[in-house]
């Protein structure tokens, strides 16, 4: 079958057998009528107000309870692919009673390789209340593929339409069927649309942006998996050699990656950090809120001679200098980003910090190498499709596009000096920074890792200021944060270059007693 072009528009003949079909039938299984070429509806079904959704994974949190909406359920280009293999872009939409619905459309992004439906409830960077518990219309997809083996299952690459499908194709496809089904079930077309979406779907969030600029008014793109190849490259090679070199080693010679620092030493470093760069902001908390201007160097826990308590010796002071400098090539020339000294950095978990790297990465187990081709892994590690290079997003910005972006600045994935470079980069295609700054801003959160956790306030919502910023020209300036790492404490997460500053009076655990300031060091 050639894969179905789906107009944002409802062909208006589509809707009167429907119409008159809901008025002795309810307009939720009404929708099963519905007939668009390419599209398969599997399921439509009345969910009862108070449905909770299970925790996907052991220590994650459920959803819920929702308030009633119809579910749709269905397939876009269901087909035969590599092998045989079955593929199609799955999809699920979940619509609020028409008295409940606030007229827009909200999408959120995947995650890994994607492959599941996630939940279409819009619950995440939405505060405390579910998109769909606010009255959205709530889009999920699987981009296209089904994952065998778990989030990271790539598998699906080997076929080029669901490669193409992942990489920037899918998304566009759901957002325009969301709003034909939309446009049908309440007899009016969405007013706006938003994408909401962290790690892949921060990736697609900025894939939508500069490839389909007119198919979401406002987009939030959260600790963005761009430059998956490079990164892969500073994390998996350049790092992992760079710790390898003053690692001790075991019985066979093999590095011991995981005893490259010590507690103890973690503790050393951690201790000397936040001494230097936590009281910035005006008060010791456990954060450095401003890590661009933080002049903290490794090299003053380095053992002098004949010095052995209370240091790191020089040679793994230098490992870890050249670790977070990130990788060069061999003329010097930075390959990618370095990563921030801040506060999450020595975290330990599924997802550990720089810090703290343990025998295995999330992909499999880091080499062991020490030596590292830099300019020879270089070359594999662009993939144009998947991508969001391009800068000039006049179209998008011209029609009215907000866009949003926050990166953890202890995230040991992607470093957020690429999303702050990307941001940046903005300006010279985009009519200056200033000129960028009334349709986008970009929003540093300390302590935290890859789209939550760590010690951090990781808790907020980006939906309503996007929205406003679209639907009332209110630009936001800053955005209110909490988190269980630090109980009972709010902090403004300020719009870059702005950090959150003490004010010098009031209770320190109030957001309300801190404000932006513009950096020392610009």
């Amino acid at each position: 079958m050639t894969h179905c072009k789906l107009s944002f528009l409802l062909v208006a003949v589509l809707i009167a057998p429907l119409a008159a079909q809901s008025q002795s039938a309810n307009p939720c299984t009404a929708l099963a009528g519905l007939k668009i070429e390419g599209v398969e509806l599997t399921k439509t079904a009345l969910l009862p107000a108070g449905t909770t959704i299970p925790p996907p994974y052991s220590g994650a949190q459920g959803i819920g309870p929702l308030p009633a909406h119809c579910r749709v359920d269905g397939i876009i280009n269901r087909r035969k692919g590599v092998d045989g293999q079955e593929f199609g872009i799955g999809f699920a939409l979940a619509l609020p009673e028409t008295a409940a619905w606030n007229g827009d459309l909200m999408m959120q992004g995947g995650g890994g390789g994607n492959g599941i439906i996630a939940y279409p409830a819009g619950a995440n960077y939405a505060g405390d209340k579910p998109a769909l518990s606010r009255g959205f219309a709530v889009a999920s997809t699987d981009t296209g593929h089904k994952a065998k083996t778990g989030a990271f299952d790539f598998s699906f690459m080997r076929d080029q339409q669901a490669y193409l499908d992942f990489a920037f194709l899918a998304n566009a496809e759901v957002a325009g069927l969301a709003k034909q089904i939309i446009a049908t079930y309440y007899s009016k077309p969405a007013a706006y649309s938003y994408f909401v979406g962290c790690s892949t779907g921060g990736r697609e969030g900025m894939i939508l942006s500069q490839r389909y600029p007119t198919a979401f008014n406002g987009i939030v793109s959260g600790d963005p998996a761009m430059r998956t190849g490079l990164s892969n490259l500073a994390i998996g090679q350049w790092i992992p050699v760079a710790y390898n070199q003053a690692a001790p080693k075991d019985a066979s010679g093999k590095p011991q990656i995981e005893k490259f620092l010590t507690d103890s030493d973690r503790s050393l470093f951690m201790d000397a950090l936040m001494n230097r760069c936590d009281a910035k902001d005006g008060v010791v908390d456990g954060m450095i809120s401003n890590p661009l201007s933080c002049d903290f160097d490794p090299a003053v826990l380095a053992c002098k001679p004949g010095q052995s308590d209370a240091c790191i010796s020089s040679e793994k002071i230098g490992a870890i200098k050249k670790a977070f400098a990130g990788p060069k090539n061999a003329y010097g020339t930075q390959v990618y980003p370095g990563f921030l000294y801040d506060g999450g950095i020595a975290m330990k978990g599924f997802v550990s910090g720089l810090l703290a790297m343990g025998p295995s990465g999330i992909f499999g187990p880091y080499t062991s190498a020490t030596e590292l081709d830099v300019d020879k892994a270089e070359l594999h590690a662009s993939d144009p499709l998947v991508e969001p290079a391009s800068t000039n997003l006049t179209t998008f910005s011209l029609s009215g596009g907000k866009l949003i972006f926050f990166h953890g600045d202890s995230d040991p994935w992607f470093s957020p000096l690429d999303t702050l470079n990307y941001y940046k980069s903005l300006a010279a295609t985009n009519g200056g920074a200033d000129k960028v700054a009334e349709w986008s801003r970009m929003f540093l959160v300390p302590g935290m890792a890859h789209c939550g956790g760590g010690p951090s306030l990781d808790h907020f919502d980006m939906l309503t200021p996007v929205v406003n910023w679209v639907e009332k020209g209110t630009a936001p300036d800053s955005i209110i944060a909490t988190g269980q790492a630090f109980p009972g404490r709010s902090r403004p997460l300020c719009a870059y270059p702005k950090h959150a500053q003490y004010s010098g009076s009031g209770d320190t655990q109030d957001a309300r007693n801190f404000q932006c300031q513009d950096p020392a060091h610009p």
